[in-house]
């Protein structure tokens, strides 16, 4: 992997750390990849100063949105962090806090976003979806309509544990909302809970046309999952993808089909069981395999997206996803039924990485996790 600096300041010593191994030349680094022929690009920052940064979206007119986990959902204006709003019942516990964003796809006539968070409103913890409006200049929020409540957390002293709470709006226009275990045993496998699972729901909040229904509430697209953090979905063919953190080992990417069961059965002995395999085909038959996994040790995979643009050369339609623990890129490219057929990591040195989405000008922009977080922009050579 080739890394270039196009800012002076960045020092020498920083350069190594991104390459994770010795400078070759002034300005680049050896190859870090498992694939073949992947693309060189500068890392650049773009935004820092941030608290926790956990996702980052855009407007049609191309403003970036962000929110941090302590609490606050923001614009970038002028190259700074302008918060919107900072809503006084959001709870940052443990993973928990606020998480998911999601722009309406009709934003520029609604003027809609999304945002998934833990909430103590009423009293009660949990975890829930509001939907708010942005004023003309992107300085407030207005008309919160909290659309999917009752989320469950966990009960053991860590509310956000497992929290999930990606949001992604598909190509079909519904919202998909991926959400945690909490830990529980009781969540996963159970039909009519809201943990362990991916909905899909309309922007009110109701059932999306198309979901499995039967024994699952009606908001449920698949169930048995342990921790969703990332979810995307492949231009070529609409088809959808989720990235879910493992145990010890086995970090996932799942190819989502309605109804589909993936495995995570942490109850089946009457307790939570953290060493239960990802997919259990032994007390859920038929559970569906997955696309990909880490094996052991994970990587704690986390958001991530399709990349799309000739500009990527090899990595061109292949899923790009974030790694906390991994600090690292894993990049996977699937055939058209879902099979893997090519990976690479690419090192990127500064600590956890939560998330990469691509920007309307065909960059990555990566966010590294921390309490003095950065937007990162990642721009193909």
């Amino acid at each position: 992997m080739l890394f270039r600096s196009k800012s002076t300041h960045i020092p020498r010593k920083l350069l190594v750390a991104l390459c994770g191994a010795t400078l070759v030349g002034a300005t680049g680094c050896p190859p870090m990849v498992s694939g073949d022929g992947a693309p060189a690009f500068t890392v650049e920052t773009v935004v820092s100063g941030l608290d926790r940064p956990w996702e980052v979206a855009f407007t049609p007119d191309g403003t970036m949105l962000v929110t941090e986990r302590p609490g606050r959902i923001g614009a970038v204006i002028g190259g700074s962090r302008v918060v919107m709003a900072a809503p006084t019942d959001v709870v940052a516990a443990s993973e928990g806090g606020m998480l998911g964003l999601a722009v309406d796809p009709n934003f520029a006539a609604n003027r809609s976003i999304y945002t998934c968070f833990v909430s103590n409103l009423g009293g009660a913890l949990d975890e829930r979806v509001v939907r708010w409006t942005v004023n003309a200049d992107y300085t407030a929020l207005t008309g919160r309509a909290d659309i999917v409540t009752g989320i469950p957390l966990n009960l053991g002293g860590s509310a956000g544990r497992h929290s999930g709470c990606r949001l992604r709006f598909g190509p079909d226009g519904a919202l998909w909302i991926t959400t945690g275990d909490g830990a529980r045993s009781d969540t996963p496998q159970n039909p009519l809970s809201l943990g362990g699972k991916v909905l899909r729901v309309t922007t009110t909040g109701s059932p999306a046309p198309g979901n499995p229904g039967g024994s699952l509430d009606p908001r449920i697209f698949t169930l048995g999952h342990r921790n969703v953090q990332g979810l995307s979905f492949r231009p070529s063919d609409g088809a959808a993808f989720s990235m879910e953190q493992g145990t010890g080992c086995d970090d996932e990417v799942n190819s989502l089909v309605a109804g589909g069961n993936y495995g995570w059965n942490p109850g089946a002995g009457g307790f939570y069981n953290e060493n239960a395999p990802m997919t259990d085909l032994l007390t859920v038959p038929g559970a569906l395999p997955a696309a990909w996994s880490s094996g052991c040790p994970t990587i704690a995979t986390s958001g991530g997206t399709f990349l799309q643009g000739s500009q990527w050369g090899t990595w061109n339609d292949a899923l790009v996803t974030a790694a906390l623990k991994g600090t690292q890129l894993r990049v996977l490219k699937f055939d058209a039924a879902g099979a893997l057929v090519q990976q690479w990591t690419s090192l990127v040195d500064r600590g956890r990485l939560r998330t990469a989405t691509q920007g309307p000008d065909g960059n990555l922009y990566v966010l590294q996790d921390s309490s003095s977080g950065s937007i990162l922009r990642l721009v193909p050579a």
